[in-house]
């Protein structure tokens, strides 16, 4: 797993020291204190596409279990059928992630990991994202004694045709051991160039320049 590549504390600490006032708190936090901790946030930043890769890759043994193939490699099959159909890197991006948090909890997964690219993608593929698995519904509801056609809900909505799209054509067919994904180092640069900037949140426009492009 890639998280021997992002810097752990005790190397950030090695490296830039730490606040080691014993009577350190926010409110009582001095310049002093808080410029100690740009170089950490910048390494942290850094750390970012590593951390976003080992998520991915949990979802190998972690994510929903009892398919013909592991949620890891069902994220690269739904990669390469998008990509291969000539979609756009943040597109296959988002294709490669979709079900990454399935390695933390079911239930809302798709909302998770759509959340954690908000900030560097689209309006229309953070909605796709955060839909799809109603939209996936259509395909197995029957079986399982619920709504298949739930996503009828948001027909007409701007964003109702990509999400379709997305899981007719590749979410959905993107389980079968006869598939192979291409590897993980293939959409690495593609993930690199997605979520290496940034990010598109009021958070991020009040930190240092310095600190936000340390990945670059």
């Amino acid at each position: 797993m890639p998280w021997t590549e992002a810097k752990t504390r005790t190397e950030c600490e090695d490296e830039f020291g730490r606040i080691t006032r014993l009577d350190f708190s926010m409110p009582n936090g001095t310049t002093e204190d808080y410029v100690i901790l740009g170089p950490h946030l910048a390494a942290y930043q850094a750390g970012r596409v590593a951390r976003l890769l080992a998520l991915f890759e949990m979802a190998d043994q972690y994510g929903m279990t009892g398919f013909p193939v592991s949620r890891f490699e069902h994220g690269l099959q739904t990669a390469t059928l998008a990509h291969r159909a000539g979609k756009d890197e943040e597109y296959v991006v988002c294709a490669l992630l979709h079900d990454a948090a399935e390695c933390i909890v079911f239930d809302n997964h798709a909302e998770i990991g759509a959340e954690i690219l908000r900030p560097f993608i689209s309006d229309a593929n953070y909605w796709m994202m955060r839909h799809h698995s109603f939209f996936q519904i259509y395909h197995m509801g029957e079986h399982i004694g619920v709504d298949r056609n739930m996503r009828e809900q948001w027909r007409g909505h701007e964003h109702f045709e990509r999400t379709l799209e997305f899981c007719d054509r590749f979410d959905a067919l993107g389980f079968s051991p006869m598939h192979q994904g291409m590897p993980l180092e293939f959409f690495r640069p593609m993930v690199e160039r997605v979520v290496n900037k940034i990010g598109d949140t009021a958070i991020a426009a009040m930190m240092p320049d310095a600190v936000l492009t340390a990945a670059d």
